[in-house]
């Protein structure tokens, strides 16, 4: 009866039960912490993907808007001086960019891009 009593008016938990509990939440932390770092890396990469192709928009517009005006098109070197390469806060050159392509950072993720010359007959290409 007094052993009864006992075992009924225990209260808490044991030593083992809360290292165990601290070995799941640290198993637990750990793999999320690695999907947030893939998660992180994917969206640098489609920001970079997305940089690419706001370059490619707009040597395409600054190419047209050339192609119609009464000077019309002369040079890559023209084209390339109307593009507005600057894409935003988050996005760097390091070096670069020129009439050629350039290194474009966002935040510490870096994609290398190369430039096709822009011609008569095409705007220049971004890749």
């Amino acid at each position: 009866m007094l052993n009864e009593l006992w075992l009924r008016n225990q209260q808490g938990f044991t030593l083992i039960e809360m290292i165990s509990v601290m070995i799941i939440m640290g198993v637990v932390a750990s793999v999320a912490i690695q999907k947030f770092d893939v998660l992180s890396d994917t969206a640098a990469e489609q920001a970079l993907s997305i940089g690419e192709r706001e370059l490619n928009i707009r040597e395409s517009l600054s190419w047209s808007n050339l192609k119609i005006s009464s000077a019309g098109w002369t040079n890559d070197d023209e084209i390339f001086a109307a593009v507005d390469t600057n894409l935003g806060t988050h996005y760097s050159w390091d070096p670069g960019p020129t009439v050629d392509g350039g290194t474009l950072h966002f935040r510490s993720k870096p994609k290398v891009l190369d430039r096709d010359h822009s011609t008569i007959a095409s705007a220049g290409n971004w890749h």
